[in-house]
């Protein structure tokens, strides 16, 4: 079962500063709850991760997964989709960053399918867990905090 998780997050930063650290996935091991290792298999033109392997613990395991990532509506938005993975049979989702008076507002978007057989309610709190993480490691690492979990 397929769930879809939405939130949003006002970080005091810019636009710009939230787009550099969410599309730094060489970064993520250091903030990003649960991400382990990160290999870039792909590049654009402009130097942009276009295909990452990442290596993550979850459900007390560790899983492997493949994200193509598309950076068309860039630098106000970027999405990505599953291309292989371990324990998955989606991840794609979306990252947003509008201008607000008080920094940015970043919104997450999360379309998850785990392999694993989970009650639909636990599956709807594990990608609601995954977006609440991300976006608090990423408004904490914006604002100043240390970039380290």
């Amino acid at each position: 079962m397929a769930d879809t998780t939405h939130e949003e997050i006002v970080v005091a930063a810019s636009p710009a500063m939230c787009f550099g650290i969410a599309a730094d996935f060489e970064e993520y091991p250091s903030w990003a709850t649960d991400v382990t290792s990160v290999a870039v298999l792909d590049r654009d033109d402009t130097g942009r991760a276009t295909r990452v392997e990442y290596h993550a613990s979850a459900l007390g395991k560790a899983i492997r997964y493949v994200l193509d990532y598309d950076f068309t509506d860039a630098p106000r938005a970027f999405s990505w989709t599953l291309v292989e993975g371990d324990m998955v049979r989606a991840i794609d989702g979306r990252y947003e960053f509008s201008a607000q008076d008080a920094g940015t507002l970043v919104a997450y978007d999360l379309h998850i399918d785990l392999a694993v057989p989970l009650p639909g309610m636990l599956q709807r709190a594990a990608a609601g867990r995954i977006i609440t993480a991300a976006l608090g490691a990423l408004q904490r690492v914006a604002e100043g905090g240390s970039g380290r979990r």
